[in-house]
């Protein structure tokens, strides 16, 4: 692979802080979409730079209840693409998928019926029925509006991972074929703080419920069933109800070549206890023992028979893209990227009654990162002088199902990958005020974090990684979809300690807006938030993509990434395309 040196000069990194402070009805498309029907500020009262005022009307509208939890092929999805291309037209730019500011992505909805779902385990020759939602979850990716199993055996295989690479295999000696398995969140390791074991606790991919989802489905299981701690996934069961309840999407089985499970779903912590209990086994004991290399799977005396009732529907979603068109350099690309996505209105669910706020409103997960994107697009407009580089603004749909609109753009992206400089994504932006700390998601993965390290020490800060890398938030956004394919891919917000108020007053924060909002009706826009902190964060943000855009640096992985060997072979043998 032919590569440029990163950076023309330290000196451009600073110049660039400095002026980076300066049945439903038919698809939209940009021609059609009703831009009428969510009317924002006038153009006029939007400013260049970025700033609070700003950034939290973009997050104020795309939050509000007109939006009704943007779900995907709801109104509410309506209403976000059409606010989004109104966004991109003020703003003059392009549209980024050919002639339109739209990229259709297919989707199969389904969604279970409680009424019409039993999951019955039989331990120890004694039936017991769960509760839908408050004692498991369960769903299938197949379509099929009926899934029945009949005393289909169940065996523990520990976190359900077989990766060759380090010797582990949980599966093996064990044929699951036509069986359910029972396993473990997370990595082997996590519990036990075993620093030797996987990465200890920095969670990686075989902790993702997505891996082992499709690992059980490898394997030829009839369903797997994960075990929650709260711990372990790093959010209570409330966020597995509210995620897991409800509509649920998927790309078609022609758009993901990955193997499917008939059904997969969640158990509580209790039943686990209760179900290992009944077959003779200590759930204590089975998580020590599934923690040590030479693991082998249990199979208990115990089975589950299932009758999941599902209506499902053929639909489709849409990415927004839009482009500022290079002037030297057009066809390579820098990208801006965030999920509009969220979970929608759920009802009046439950017992909270008809008063309950039944809208998941999303306004952090992810109005801020959406918000933030159109900041830095209006920045790049204004822009003197325009970048050489083409910068793609990205706002991809179905992150809460799986990361799929990313995953589809990135098999079918507007720019070749080849051509992509960098992904830099928006997620989640912290609105508790000023840092001295920039969180990288992932630290010690790319380049471009020695781009993002000049322009943070520019505002006297630094680069951190996250505070709970067993979290697996590198997994959970869609820059990762990007890095799988092998583009250097960003994924940095707002650290930990607050300039008022230290480390302890900015982990209460980000620890009160895990527990008390995130994936809740609670995530709401609030006035009263301190944004100071998400400007330096978009400023720093943008700083990077202006760089990049501005010259002809290619950044890497890092030497030994596991990402960067499908870089160097997506680009081996030829010079990146210039010019125009």
């Amino acid at each position: 692979m032919s590569r440029i040196p990163l950076l023309p000069a330290t000196s451009l990194v600073a110049a660039a802080l400095v002026l980076a402070a300066c049945d439903r009805p038919a698809e939209p498309t940009a021609e059609t979409a009703d831009t009428t029907a969510t009317p924002t500020r006038p153009a006029a009262e939007f400013e260049p730079s970025i700033n609070a005022g700003d950034f939290a009307a973009h997050v104020e509208r795309l939050a509000s209840d007109e939006f009704a939890g943007r779900a995907p092929g709801s109104v509410g999805e309506e209403k976000t693409v059409a606010y989004l291309v109104q966004q991109f037209q003020r703003l003059g730019l392009q549209p980024g998928n050919g002639d339109s500011f739209l990229q259709t992505v297919p989707m199969v909805e389904t969604t279970a019926d409680p009424a019409g779902t039993r999951m019955t385990l039989a331990i120890d020759g004694q039936p017991r029925e769960l509760d839908f939602g408050d004692e498991m979850v369960i769903g299938t990716r197949t379509g099929q509006a009926q899934i029945d199993l009949d005393d289909s055996p169940l065996v523990f295989v520990g976190y359900g991972v077989n990766a060759p690479e380090l010797g582990w295999n949980d599966y093996e000696g064990v044929d699951v074929k036509g069986k359910t398995v029972v396993m473990l969140i997370n990595d082997p390791g996590f519990h036990t703080q075993d620093a030797g074991l996987f990465e200890g606790k920095r969670m990686t991919y075989y902790g993702r419920w997505t891996y082992k989802y499709e690992e059980a489905a490898r394997q030829g299981a009839a369903a797997a069933l994960i075990i929650h701690d709260t711990e372990g996934a790093s959010y209570g069961w409330d966020v597995v109800k509210n995620s897991w309840t409800g509509p649920q999407f998927d790309l078609p089985a022609k758009d993901d070549p990955e193997p499917r499970l008939p059904a997969q779903g969640w158990i509580t912590g209790e039943v686990a206890r209760e179900l290992m209990a009944g077959s003779g086994q200590d759930l204590d004991a089975l998580y020590k023992a599934a923690n040590r290399k030479g693991f082998e799977a249990v199979e208990l005396d115990a089975t589950m028979s299932l009758e999941l009732a599902s209506t499902s529907s053929e639909k489709s979603s849409q990415n927004v893209i839009a482009k500022l068109p290079g002037t030297t350099r057009p066809d390579e690309a820098v990208i801006y990227m965030g999920h509009w996505d969220h979970l929608g209105d759920h009802g009046h669910e439950g017992e909270a009654g008809a008063d309950a706020d039944s809208i998941y409103n999303g306004a952090i997960d992810n109005a801020t990162g959406i918000a933030g994107i159109l900041e830095i697009a209006e920045a790049f407009v204004a822009q003197e002088p325009a970048p050489e580089r083409s910068v793609l603004f990205l706002a991809v749909t179905l992150e809460e199902s799986g990361l799929l609109g990313s995953k589809y753009y990135v098999a079918h992206p507007s720019v070749p990958l080849d051509q992509t400089v960098a992904a830099i994504n928006l997620d989640a932006m912290p609105v508790i005020g000023k840092t001295r700390d920039i969180t990288v998601v992932g630290l010690g993965n790319s380049e471009l974090e020695d781009v993002l390290g000049e322009l943070a020490g520019e505002q006297d800060r630094e680069l951190r990684a996250e505070a709970t890398p067993e979290s697996g938030f590198y997994f959970r956004s869609d820059h990762f979809n990007f890095a799988k394919a092998g583009v250097p891919a960003l994924y940095a917000k707002g650290g930990d300690e607050l300039v008022e108020g230290g480390s302890d007053a900015g982990k209460q924060a980000h620890l009160d807006y895990r527990d008390n909002r995130y994936h809740k009706p609670a995530d709401e826009f609030d006035a009263g938030w301190d944004m100071d902190g998400v400007v330096q964060d978009l400023e720093a943000l943008y700083g990077v993509g202006r760089v990049l855009a501005g010259g002809g640096a290619w950044p890497n992985w890092y030497e030994g990434n596991a990402f960067r060997a499908a870089r160097e072979e997506m680009m081996d043998g030829k010079e990146p395309a210039s010019g125009g």
